[in-house]
């Protein structure tokens, strides 16, 4: 078996573990994972990846433990495959993805609190609006690429106003979350490729509070500060790290939606006939695609996992993708159906650390979905699809599209 040459660890798998042969951050994975995704599943409850030296759980149940017991499988040494205490940061850390408590519990609760449905009650009117112009104008045009022209627009024209970002230069975010998210695979080609575009110390300016308008979410941050619920240091970081999560995961998640009605035409059917399904078909699509594919936890003191011990220091790579389709937990999962019952998946994480903007990023969905369901008796796909690839995330580059007025 051939070892990467981006591998950082170089351990053996532990005895009686399986060793799975393929490479989870290649093109070719990429592509189709689905098939690999079964065999790391049928391999064992706990497998090793030779090629970087690192064990991994793709069955739903061990993953769902691994996110969920943060004192034995931290998130605060990285959630990438590098280990911040062996390796160091090239980049600051995020207080909520990569942090644990007491520290990760106090800056979730700010953000948190930002991010409530009250809160979210306020926005609402105004992305419902944006949603159904948007829809209108695709209706007008007839055809259009999913990704440029909804999934990545509709976000982009939203959420940093949400935020209070200044207009100039919101196209960076896009740059800088592709490097984020690439980081924390092996550091490969693509990493490499996406680090060149990210603007790092552009994305820390934008949580700065002179850079804020006084009424977006960021300056909710700020003044939490102010009323001494977290550190003023803190507060530029916090709003960096909503920016950093709260568009591409979004924009990812839609393309998704997107694909898997144009593609299964009887629950496009379905959902026109209730369009309040739009919220659990936007959430199916990211169960059926999960846009985080994986993570990375590190084990915290000896232990076991899936009957395997594990060494303190240890890396652990989450299969999320594989998770979302495990027979073991769903009937029938290579199916998209947008009236399953959606309880347990794993698409926004679990835990402490699953996803504190999962309620706007449903809003969105359901918004845009519920817009396109009233509007259009067809969704269809007019071309091939193209993949964008990144070591974490499952994206679109483009998705071209066909809608057809009820």
């Amino acid at each position: 078996m051939t070892r990467s040459p981006f591998a950082i660890y170089d351990k053996a798998a532990p005895a009686g573990v399986p060793s799975v042969d393929l490479d989870p951050f290649s093109i070719a994975y990429f592509d189709d994972p689905y098939p690999s995704q079964a065999r790391m599943r049928d391999a064992g409850p706990f497998i090793w990846l030779e090629q970087y030296g690192i064990g991994a759980v793709a069955r739903h149940n061990y993953v769902r433990q691994a996110l969920t017991d943060w004192q034995t499988f931290c998130s605060s040494r990285g959630v990438g495959m590098a280990d911040f205490e062996l390796h160091g940061r090239f980049r600051l850390r995020s207080l909520i993805l990569e942090a644990d408590p007491p520290e990760h519990d106090v800056a979730r609760r700010a953000l948190s609190k930002v991010l409530s449905p009250p809160v979210l009650r306020t926005l609402r009117a105004h992305f419902e609006a944006t949603a159904e112009t948007m829809a209108d104008a695709l209706l007008e045009r007839g055809c259009f690429d999913g990704v440029a022209d909804l999934a990545r627009a509709y976000p982009l024209s939203v959420f940093p106003d949400a935020v209070g970002m200044r207009k100039e230069g919101r196209e960076k975010l896009l740059s800088h979350a592709d490097a984020l998210f690439n980081s924390f695979g092996p550091h490969n080609e693509l990493f490499q490729a996406s680090r060149a575009q990210a603007e790092f110390e552009w994305i820390n300016e934008q949580g700065r509070r002179e850079n804020l308008s006084s009424t977006g979410l960021g300056m909710m941050i700020h003044e939490a500060a102010d009323r001494g619920e977290i550190d003023p240091e803190d507060a530029p970081m916090l709003v960096r790290a909503m920016l950093q999560a709260g568009l591409d995961t979004t924009i990812n998640s839609l393309s998704a939606a997107l694909h898997a009605m144009a593609t299964h035409p009887a629950e496009w059917i379905k959902l026109r006939a209730d369009p309040s399904l739009a919220k659990n078909a936007f959430e199916e699509a990211i169960r059926f695609e999960s846009p985080v594919q994986t993570f990375f936890r590190t084990a915290t003191r000896d232990t076991e996992l899936g009957g395997v011990p594990i060494a303190e220091g240890d890396k652990i790579l989450m299969f999320l993708g594989a998770a979302n389709r495990d027979p073991r937990q769903w009937k029938d999962p290579d199916r998209y159906d947008i009236s399953r019952k959606l309880i347990g998946h794993v698409g926004f994480g679990a835990g402490i650390h699953a996803c504190v903007g999962q309620l706007l990023a449903k809003m969105e969905g359901e918004l845009v979905l519920s817009a396109l369901a009233r509007r259009a008796k067809v969704l269809r796909l007019t071309g091939e699809p193209r993949r964008h690839y990144n070591n974490t995330l499952r994206s679109f580059a483009s998705l071209p599209l066909e809608i057809v007025a009820a």
